[in-house]
């Protein structure tokens, strides 16, 4: 059974910075394309960041810049490091992993964490 368990968020003043954490247990983050999304209140679910099999990297151009993936694979562990955060960054924020290793189709993510609040007051 794939277990996704998110860590790191918080509330933050504009500028500041978070790190979330994203431990897996019944899957190997090595294989496959791995992601960060967020969704805000009344608004729709985006990806913000994806690292493929091989470590390449994606991200949506409102965060591209200041957010980092990253993943250790011999802690099966994902990463996202968020600098300069902005009050539009808050939402709550989500690890997921695919069942493809490359290219990362925004639509093939099966596997969700629980989600962790990131809150960015002006």
């Amino acid at each position: 059974q794939v277990q996704l368990v998110e860590s790191g968020g918080g509330s933050v003043q504009a500028g500041g910075s978070l790190r979330l954490s994203c431990a897996a247990s019944g899957y190997t983050y090595s294989s496959y394309c791995m992601g960060w999304f967020r969704q805000a209140p009344g608004k729709e679910r985006e990806r913000v960041a994806a690292i493929d099999s091989d470590g390449s990297t994606s991200y949506a151009d409102s965060v591209k810049g200041r957010f980092t993936i990253s993943k250790d694979n011999a802690k099966n562990t994902l990463y996202l490091q968020m600098n300069s955060l902005k009050p539009e960054d808050t939402a709550m924020y989500y690890c997921a992993a695919s069942i493809t290793a490359w290219l990362c189709p925004p639509d093939e993510y099966v596997y969700w964490g629980q989600g962790t609040q990131v809150t960015v007051s002006s």
